[in-house]
């Protein structure tokens, strides 16, 4: 007799548990062994990017056998909101997804679609071939798939700030994901993700989603960010990168050793 499994449990159904919201960290590098040991750190969801990362497809299987062996919830975000791209990320498996770039509320039907099978969308049907039923090892997944997905948009514009309801209560959107680096560009202050009138419009677009009885998040790696928009009510917050933490810690040990501007800093061997 084959193996019969269970699906994951889905970041929809930990959100809705949680007495607090759930703090995550970004893997950018798109190393698996980093998104391991990322997945054992202590956080509850784990951010497996593709649009701004060297991600592919395989890479992000692997990032995705690599945790699940933790107690964290993997999270993937495709390049671009993509019919194709969505049910192959989908067959890898991956239960969570958040969809960049959602600007109107039709482009958040698009993405209902994508994670739907017809009559109720148009996700291609291959899960026979797919790790996401196990290859027919979870029972009825073609008819339970839908409730094993959440899927999350991103409002990471000033036109999405202004659609932030009706984004928010697309039916088959479990939540709404701000981005407020994409905002600040928007909103005519790059780089400024603590401008006022980012900050206004981040908190705008946390009410709609509350408003719409939808989850939210937050990327906000400034601590005192985070803070505020936790005392805002998101559900969920973006709290670090793997690179950003490399990269800092990095500096931080090399400037302990390393006096700039010494002849080592202009490139002559260090003598041992």
């Amino acid at each position: 007799m084959p193996f019969r499994v269970e699906p994951d449990p889905s970041f929809k159904d930990a959100l809705a548990a949680a007495d607090r919201p759930l703090a995550g960290i970004w893997v950018c590098s798109g190393s698996p062994l980093i998104a391991e040991l990322c997945a054992g750190a202590g956080f509850d969801w784990i951010f497996i990017d593709a649009e701004h990362s060297p991600n592919g497809l395989e890479s992000v299987l692997a990032q995705l056998q690599a945790v699940r062996g933790y107690p964290v919830v993997p999270v993937v975000r495709p390049p671009v909101n993509d019919t194709v791209l969505i049910k192959q990320y989908l067959d890898l498996g991956a239960q969570t997804l958040i969809i960049p770039m959602v600007h109107t509320a039709a482009d958040a039907r698009a993405a209902v679609a994508a994670t739907r099978y017809p009559p109720n969308g148009v996700r291609g049907v291959g899960s026979a071939l797919a790790r996401s039923a196990r290859w027919n090892r979870i029972p009825d997944y073609l008819a339970r798939a839908a409730e094993t997905l959440t899927l999350i948009v991103q409002i990471e514009s000033g036109e999405a700030v202004g659609n932030a309801a009706e984004i928010a209560a697309t039916d088959g959107v479990d939540g709404v994901f701000i981005g407020p680096s994409d905002l600040a560009a928007s909103l005519g202050v790059l780089g400024r993700q603590d401008h006022p009138d980012v900050v206004d419009a981040v908190l705008r677009s946390i009410d709609a989603a509350k408003s719409a009885g939808k989850f939210v998040g937050v990327n906000a790696f400034d601590e005192a960010s985070a803070r505020r928009y936790m005392d805002a009510g998101v559900d969920f917050v973006g709290t670090g990168a793997d690179v950003g933490l490399l990269a800092r810690a990095s500096e931080a040990l090399a400037a302990k050793y390393v006096a700039r501007g010494d002849a080592h800093d202009a490139g002559t061997p260090a003598s041992y």
